[in-house]
């Protein structure tokens, strides 16, 4: 019999309200000791919250029991909704933990519990994972469709596929003899070739979908007091980087988290690109050219129109020009010399505008794609390749090819969903093979 655990479900701090969550065999009893009673089904009661021991009120709190199989472990399941101060909490779970058959869960327990008595998956948990983690609403929105199960859906559907071209060739080795088997081979390889297209299909978006969910990555790049960590503060609406006029004052990156338009983007500030003897601003060079060539976007900022070089770097590069209110051209109406594409003042705000637009427009271009990807994160990607990989050996197969053999890709391919899913089980296949081949036979 499972433990039954407890832990606090809410935010950790103090709040006006905390959720408590029990899950296993003992809620019943739990709820009965510490509650008094358990409330009828779904349904909220106000209850006082007795220590067990002493008999002292904890609380008065809102209670609700969630009977299993019909719940979010799929055992029995209560939540007490209590007061957010610490003292409350830490007093209710210790109390609880101190029961019989009870204990403090481990982190991500209630949701394993959940994938493994098959009220979910493991990629809709990886879902509400990457729910509680979402910062912007386009990583919400990607995150919802992953709990919702569309990637399960879809798996469940391909691996159900894998199953019936694995029951064709294990027909096909277990009858031999049979009339209708030659023709089993062909259809095989072009089922194989029509899941290969469409999971390759799937696979296409997994880099946009893994890309959202990290962000895009901007670097603001450009000379030695062109205004990059004023640009930065102004940005992030804080101090984060020191502003001198001494020049190579920034000697290392600098990353801040922004919410652009709802989509999340690494804003990044680099040291001055230049030659210099110095060291250890030497060294900050070196991590800016190495954050340029991971960025999505590059902004080189020039204090001047000098027309300085840029460097060439694999993103798209927005050049601006900056210290509009010290430099001797007024802000431009029409078209900027040099070949710039903005001019700005972080300091007074003005230009700041129109960059924040085209900032925003970068990131929907990098990420908006993201949002309806199926494959959202490295593992998924992994498993769906070791799928591909299996069914193109099963495409290119040929009569000469032992039939064990593309049997056995098959098989390899249907354990790679199943990891994919968190549901591994071979015998479902010779279920579908008895069902199709030997009843009747």
């Amino acid at each position: 019999m499972a433990e039954t655990i407890v832990a606090l479900a809410s935010g950790v701090g103090r709040a006006g309200v905390a959720v408590i969550r029990l899950s296993g065999s003992s809620v019943r009893f739990g709820l009965e000791t510490i509650a008094g009673d358990v409330p009828q089904p779904r349904r909220a009661a106000l209850r006082r919250l007795k220590d067990p021991k002493s008999g002292e009120v904890l609380d008065e709190a809102l209670v609700l029991f969630f009977p299993g199989p019909a719940s979010f472990t799929g055992e029995d399941v209560a939540e007490l909704q209590v007061h957010g101060g610490r003292a409350i909490i830490s007093g209710v779970i210790a109390a609880l933990a101190a029961l019989p058959g009870f204990r403090l869960a481990e982190r991500g327990e209630f949701t394993r519990r959940a994938v493994a008595n098959g009220r979910m998956d493991l990629t809709s948990a990886e879902g509400i994972a990457s729910l509680v983690e979402a910062e912007t609403s386009s990583q919400r929105r990607q995150a919802l469709r992953q709990a919702g199960g569309a990637l399960e859906r879809a798996a469940m559907a391909w691996r159900q596929r894998l199953a019936a071209l694995l029951a064709l060739m294990e027909a096909e080795i277990d009858f031999p003899d049979e009339e209708d088997v030659p023709a089993l081979f062909a259809s095989v390889r072009a089922g194989a070739g029509t899941l290969l297209a469409e999971i390759r299909a799937a696979l296409a978006g997994a880099r946009n979908g893994e890309r959202l969910r990290e962000g895009a990555v901007m670097v603001i790049a450009g000379p030695p007091n062109a205004g990059k960590s004023t640009l930065l503060n102004a940005l992030a609406q804080r101090d984060v980087a020191i502003v001198s006029p001494i020049a190579g004052t920034t000697r290392d990156t600098l990353e801040v988290h922004l919410d652009l338009g709802g989509y999340p983007v690494t804003l990044i500030d680099t040291a001055g690109l230049r030659e210099t003897a110095d060291m250890v601003e030497a060294i900050g060079v070196e991590r800016a050219k190495a954050s340029l060539d991971r960025a999505d976007l590059v902004i080189w900022l020039e204090a001047d129109d000098a027309r300085a070089a840029p460097p060439v770097v694999p993103a798209p590069l927005m050049r601006v020009l900056t210290k509009q209110d010290d430099s001797q051209y007024p802000l431009p109406q029409g078209l900027l010399p040099g070949g710039f594409e903005l001019g700005l003042s972080a300091r007074s705000g003005a230009g700041m505008p129109a960059l924040l637009e085209r900032l925003e427009q970068a990131a929907r271009a990098a990420l908006e794609s993201g949002e309806t990807a199926l494959v959202t994160r490295e593992r998924h990607r992994r498993e769906l390749e070791t799928v591909t990989a299996h069914l193109a050996t099963v495409q290119a197969a040929d009569e000469a090819t032992p039939v064990e053999f593309v049997a056995e890709d098959l098989r390899l391919a249907v354990r790679a969903i199943g990891r994919l899913t968190g549901r591994v089980d071979i015998d479902e296949i010779y279920d579908v093979i008895f069902r199709e081949f030997c009843i009747g036979k």
